[in-house]
């Protein structure tokens, strides 16, 4: 009995000594799972970050601006998550609908894998028209000032004449607007009306958004789903002229905008 005793110990003992340690090949995981399981709820907690690569909302956004967004400013949907465009479509918990002159980002809703950032002009239940760039809400002009005359920036860093206006939404929340002086078609639109769980959303540049005035059959944004929102921009936290040419760290430095640092998004 005691030979057999001794001949299991050692049968045991070679056989853990052949047994590949889980611990050692799969240690990893619990910590490295708590990190990436971190990192996902600060960017849906916390703030998320953007980088604005087209004009489409100047002169408030320029091109290659970082931008912080407050994730749960309207509630949350699937939207927020990452890779949120596989993942089903729905409604939002806790939602709460952003007011008129926010700023936010959202996705696409031709291209789910794509984020816009534009701002919120008319809720559910608004009805919205546009007659040469001038926009109508619920029967009323938006009324606008002429802030003097300014330049757009295009995507390969040529700028072009263009007019500074600011425009006032209801509640007195104003913001700045670029015009050029031809205009272009979407300066008309026939009357709407905004179903429930929608958005109409503009760029600030108002002859250069693929906004809720163009289909997204088109590849604009049209009548936005409020599942697709993800957050209200919050600031501008660096930013630099990212279509300007680089040879060296000197243009490097040269091409940030410090004066844009840390500036509040409104």
């Amino acid at each position: 009995m005691r030979n057999f005793r001794n001949r299991l110990h050692l049968y045991l003992a070679l056989r853990r000594q052949r047994m590949p340690s889980t611990r050692g090949t799969f240690g990893w995981v619990p910590g490295w799972g708590f990190f990436a399981v971190l990192i996902v709820l600060s960017r849906v907690a916390l703030a998320t970050p953007y980088v604005v690569p087209s004009g489409s909302m100047q002169p408030t956004l320029l091109i290659g601006d970082y931008l912080l967004a407050r994730p749960l400013a309207y509630g949350i949907s699937t939207a927020n998550l990452p890779f949120g465009n596989r993942l089903p479509q729905g409604g939002r918990l806790f939602q709460r609908l952003p007011r008129r002159g926010d700023v936010i980002v959202f996705r696409s809703p031709a291209r789910t894998d794509t984020t816009f950032v534009k701002r919120v002009i008319g809720l559910p239940g608004d009805r919205i028209a546009l007659s040469g760039g001038r926009v109508w809400l619920n029967g009323r002009e938006l009324a606008w000032k002429d802030e003097g005359p300014a330049r757009e920036e295009l995507s390969d860093g040529r700028t072009v004449p263009a007019e500074r206006f600011t425009e006032t939404l209801p509640g007195g929340t104003r913001h700045l607007l670029l015009k050029t002086p031809d205009g272009t078609p979407l300066d008309d639109m026939a009357e709407v009306t905004i179903p429930a769980g929608h958005l109409f959303v503009m760029g600030d540049n108002r002859d250069n958004s693929a906004d809720s005035r163009v289909p997204q059959a088109e590849g604009g944004v049209g009548l936005l789903p409020l599942w697709n929102l993800q957050g209200k921009v919050m600031v501008v936290t660096v930013s630099r002229d990212s279509v300007a040419p680089l040879g060296g760290v000197g243009d490097y430095l040269a091409s940030v905008r410090p004066a844009r640092f840390l500036k509040w998004v409104d």
